[in-house]
């Protein structure tokens, strides 16, 4: 079936940073076939659907390079106890989440995906695979990395986790199923990485072998990094040296990398991370409320690929693009770079060129999957529009995104979101979720809470 949006505002998101106005797109099956002014357009796809386009701008899809989907449950708590939280329950409360709520709470943060205008996320999380077919029959283009890892840091644990070497078999046998079971599934949407944790909680074989299996099956590989200072402080501690400087000497930097979060990299880290050409996810909302920064320029001008995401509690990319303009400008003390469309960029083509992606998707361009979001310009917060990209970025929300489309195939159109049951899945997540953290304070009754939930009978 041909598609054709006529009248719109095409923001292709190309090397050029090329603006069509008053265009129409054709989509023919998943892809872009054609763009161009709407008249020569329509005559040339006369038989085409027609979608109008009229006071819309259409944006490629935004790609969350970072996102653990169950940390949705943790939404007005974990934010505001910094991280490591300073909450000191011995297990997370997601931890206690069955697998139909495990099934529930991605799908939630699927759907405020969605909502935001992405069309593709990594999501990392251990036991991954349980949910593997929801996150599927959303339509999202997801890539799935099943954290592993093989060592304790935590206070009093004395570094381990029992035998290394079981540890690190069962964990990479769970990704090597997983690469095995979900890769190319979905019609090519689902896709896998290699997800070793973190430098702290990864031993020097871990981290080789982590990367020899990402090489042999072919696909990328990611890992926190430089996200606390406890992890740095953890590393020197074990390992003698800073945690990308680890990471170097077990030759797990490379170009397939992805490295969340590089929040307190040094500039002989910076150094290492653009010479391998390692991608970084730029995490700027999580970020900020962290009291930290990515010193993002610093590694785009050593030569790495920088993307951006969402980490935990929330989905929404439109803020992170917002988080990640300002939190830049803060730290550098400039009024006027990054540009909007920088951060764009950032959010888009190049977090799907470091996720290996970008010969497929990351821009609107013909030949290219049709991944895309379309705003409603026409609203008092985006008019005028006289810079289409600024003009969201600054002032954007996402509940200017009315339509999203992943493949050709539209997940939400004018508002309403077509692959998931929205009002079911907010519902059973709202009961999950004050479920799940009552049952955290049932079973640790003595550890000091500082926060009062609400009554109700969950």
């Amino acid at each position: 079936m041909t598609t054709v949006i006529t009248n719109a505002t095409i923001v292709t998101g190309d090397a050029g940073r090329t603006v069509l106005h008053d265009s129409a797109m054709v989509i023919d099956g998943d892809r872009i076939v054609a763009a161009g002014s709407t008249p020569e357009i329509l005559s040339a796809h006369p038989q085409a659907s027609q979608v109008d386009g009229t006071g819309k701008a259409i944006f490629p899809g935004l790609v969350n390079c970072h996102t653990h989907l169950l940390a949705c449950s943790d939404r007005g708590i974990l934010e505001d106890w910094g991280f490591p939280t300073t909450l000191r329950f011995p297990v997370s409360a997601r931890s206690l989440l069955t697998q139909e709520e495990r099934q529930v709470i991605a799908t939630l943060g699927a759907l405020e995906a969605i909502r935001s205008g992405t069309t593709c996320l990594l999501k990392i999380q251990t036991g991954v695979a349980d949910y593997a077919g929801y996150l599927g029959t959303t339509g999202l283009r997801v890539i799935l990395g099943d954290s592993v890892n093989d060592i304790d840091s935590s206070p009093g644990s004395g570094g381990s986790l029992g035998s290394s070497s079981s540890r690190i078999d069962l964990g990479l046998q769970r990704c090597a199923d997983l690469i095995e079971s979900w890769q190319g599934k979905c019609d090519g949407r689902i896709s896998c990485f290699v997800a070793p944790h973190a430098p702290e909680t990864c031993s020097p074989d871990l981290l080789r072998r982590s990367r020899e299996m990402a090489d042999s099956y072919g696909v990328g590989y990611t890992i926190h990094l430089s996200q606390s200072y406890d992890e740095i402080e953890a590393v020197m501690r074990v390992r003698g040296v800073l945690p990308t400087q680890y990471l170097f000497a077990n030759d797990f930097l490379g170009p397939r990398l992805v490295s969340a979060h590089c929040r307190y990299v040094n500039p002989s880290e910076i150094a290492l991370l653009g010479q391998a050409g390692a991608g970084i996810s730029n995490n700027a909302a999580i970020a900020a409320r962290r009291g930290a920064a990515a010193p993002v320029k610093e590694l785009l001008a050593a030569g790495c690929g920088v993307g951006m995401g969402t980490d935990n509690m929330a989905e929404d990319m439109v803020e992170v693009m917002r988080a990640g303009l300002f939190l830049e400008r803060v730290r550098r003390n400039d009024q006027i770079d990054p540009q909007p469309e920088d951060v764009l960029e950032w959010a888009s083509r190049g977090g799907a060129q470091i996720l290996g992606m970008g010969h497929e998707t990351g821009t609107l361009e013909v030949g290219k999957k049709a991944d895309l979001f379309m705003v409603n310009m026409m609203r008092p917060h985006l008019v005028p529009t006289l810079r289409i990209v600024s003009g969201f970025i600054h002032n954007g929300q996402a509940s200017d995104v009315e339509s999203v489309m992943v493949d050709g195939r539209w997940l939400m159109r004018n508002g309403k979101v077509l692959t998931i049951d929205e009002e079911d899945i907010v519902s059973r997540a709202e009961h999950i979720g004050h479920s799940v953290w009552r049952r955290l304070l049932q079973l640790y009754p003595d550890v000091s809470f500082p926060v009062s939930l609400p009554p109700g009978n969950y």
